[in-house]
């Protein structure tokens, strides 16, 4: 009797110390993941996909008098506010220069005019011989009006008054410097022979206007823009007109254009004015995890109604993925797909 008391303690001892055993093992392999999960590059949520461990992004807009700047604290706070991850609006030198942030590592996040993009995707001009396979689309935004201002002042009525004058074409390599030498060039004059090419941003070049040290400048960006306005608080502010023929022309030639027009009202204006405009986009590149993708582009899209700049009222999910022209990235896909 003695002996069999004996053995059962024993039997009891062993299960009880397997047990102990297991639940360190588990508790172990707990705290093991834990550490993996806190210290790793990425963890699993419950649905399988991939949860990024980003803690910063910057997104790339403009100068502070462009519309890019204005929309780009905005955005900065929506994509913080959907994925956590704490984003900041950097001032910039707009399309071109941001697409060498992007391959830099210097932004995570870019505008940029779809022209551009499709230069940098495929190489050409300004992106000659330094193609940026990785670079994808979150979506489009709105249209990107190319203003030729100029003042009342003068005297500029059309693109041929422009021969001999001081004109502010933007920086060389810029999206607006593209745009200004295809417009010019459409109208039969050279950048570099018909006009005092002026290499100023949009700050520079309403200031420029306003003392006189210019006679016009083309400004790429949404209408309406802050550096005009301010020029117009001060000046009889001239949007110089695109002729329809030449708007036709210039789209024959290079289709990311559209014809569009300046309303009445804008900057002073008494009447609408025809002229073109490409699009603006959100890019980054194929290398940023699809659920970060994703969150940024729910941010934006799904929460276009609190964006109080005027051109909030054309960023819409319906229209997003028009007129893009490179890929889009797989996490924005899904979005967009969901909708």
């Amino acid at each position: 009797m003695k002996n069999k008391k004996y053995w059962l303690l024993t039997v009891l001892s062993v299960m009880l110390i397997m047990v102990l055993a297991a639940c360190g093992g588990e508790s172990a392999t707990k705290e093991n993941t834990e550490k993996e999960n806190t210290n790793g590059e990425s963890t699993s949520t419950d649905n399988g996909s991939k949860s990024s461990d980003i803690e910063f992004l910057s997104l790339a807009t403009g100068g502070t008098q462009g519309t890019y700047y204005a929309l780009g604290g905005t955005f900065a706070d929506l994509i913080t506010d959907e994925t956590g991850i704490k984003t900041t609006a950097e001032v910039s030198q707009a399309s071109a220069a941001n697409v060498n942030a992007l391959k830099a590592g210097d932004a995570e996040i870019v505008f940029i005019q779809t022209d551009i993009a499709y230069y940098a995707k495929n190489g050409e001009l300004m992106f000659e011989g330094d193609a940026m396979e990785n670079l994808v689309a979150i979506g489009g935004l709105y249209p990107e009006t190319v203003q030729l201002v100029t003042t009342a002042n003068s005297g500029i009525k059309s693109f041929e008054d422009l021969k001999g004058k001081k004109v502010s074409v933007g920086a060389p390599g810029s999206g607006t410097y593209a745009n200004a030498e295809q417009l010019l060039e459409i109208h039969g004059l050279s950048i570099k022979d018909d006009i005092q090419a002026q290499n100023l941003d949009f700050g520079e070049s309403t200031d420029g206007l306003q003392t006189g040290q210019i006679d016009a400048a083309f400004i790429t960006a949404g209408y309406p823009t802050a550096a005009v306005e301010a020029l117009g608080a001060t000046a009889d502010v001239v949007i110089v007109p695109v002729a329809a023929d030449k708007a036709e022309a210039l789209i024959a030639k290079y289709p990311y254009y559209a014809k569009d027009t300046i309303p009445a009202g804008t900057y002073g204006l008494e009447s609408d004015v025809p002229a073109v405009s490409v699009l603006a986009m959100i890019a980054t590149t194929s290398d940023l995890p699809e659920d970060v993708a994703y969150g940024i582009t729910k941010a934006i899209y799904a929460n276009a109604e609190k964006i109080s700049h005027a051109k909030g009222a054309f960023i819409k999910t319906e229209t997003a993925l028009d007129g893009i022209g490179i890929p889009v990235h797989p996490g924005a896909q899904k979005f967009f797909d969901e909708q």
